[in-house]
């Protein structure tokens, strides 16, 4: 039987999703979960993408294939049970065995936030930014990243294993009291590549970069920007899309900093 899980998570304690020799991962406590809340060792987890050490999931995607006569939402219940409390399985649901998390999913979004101010409970996720950021210079810059573009220098993957190339449907920023919120939607992302994207915006931001200049980056080498790195911590994964799902939710920060 196959299943697919919708699954949300702090990463702050986990070196990504992908298990990993010696460290703690979210794919290896959901197996850990699954193996020992169900008392079954014959099973195979498969996670729609990768996401890295410190980053967060507000819904992402795995498909599970287990042979069991327990009802979905029993075992949603079981393995939450056997799982720490910073990563939830939201909804479990049988699907068509061809269904794949990663190769039939079709767009996917991030979150990223960055606090205005420093906070006390928060810190985990957002990237407190201690100067005034200019919102219309980095509108103005997040525009060029729009559309289908080779984004090599705004990742490490390297181009002679997998295509660096991405369409990016959709790239917004919104300011949300003390939080300003970068949205961003395309079809696939590459390693760092969000990461990066909202960094060169923060240097925009900070009238270190003119949004003039963010368009002749692309030409540039990954180790010019991998200096500008946004943390992992003020970033989410937010959605993974597939065949016929909407695709106009509203942008919701993760996080509430009011101003006092």
């Amino acid at each position: 039987m196959r299943l697919k899980l919708t699954i949300e998570y702090a990463g702050t304690r986990y070196s990504g999703w992908q298990i990993q020799q010696n460290a703690r991962t979210i794919q290896g406590e959901i197996e850990r979960a699954i193996s020992g809340a169900l008392g079954v060792a014959d099973f195979e987890l498969y996670g729609s993408g990768r996401t890295d050490a410190g980053v967060h999931a507000l819904a992402q995607v795995a498909h599970l294939d287990i042979a069991t006569n327990l009802p979905p939402d029993t075992l949603r219940r079981r393995m939450n049970d056997a799982l720490p409390t910073d990563i939830v399985i939201l909804q479990v649901e049988r699907v068509r065995h061809r269904f794949h998390a990663r190769h039939d999913a079709v767009a996917r979004s991030y979150l990223y936030q960055v606090a205005r101010r420093r906070t006390a409970f928060a810190k985990p996720f957002v990237w407190w930014v201690k100067d005034e950021l200019s919102i219309d210079s980095m509108r103005a810059a997040a525009a060029v990243f729009v559309g289908f573009h080779d984004f090599r220098a705004f990742s490490d993957d390297d181009p002679v294993e997998k295509s660096t190339e991405v369409l990016v449907d959709s790239l917004e920023i919104h300011e949300d009291e003390d939080l300003i919120l970068f949205h961003i939607e395309g079809s696939h992302f590459l390693w760092k590549m969000v990461r990066r994207i909202v960094g060169v915006l923060v240097e925009v931001g900070l009238g270190r970069l003119e949004p003039s200049a963010v368009g002749p980056l692309f030409a540039g080498r990954s180790g010019e920007i991998a200096r500008l790195t946004a943390p992992a911590s003020g970033l989410f994964l937010e959605r993974v899309y597939y065949e016929g799902d909407a695709r106009d939710m509203p942008v919701r920060p993760t996080v509430a900093l009011r101003r006092v």
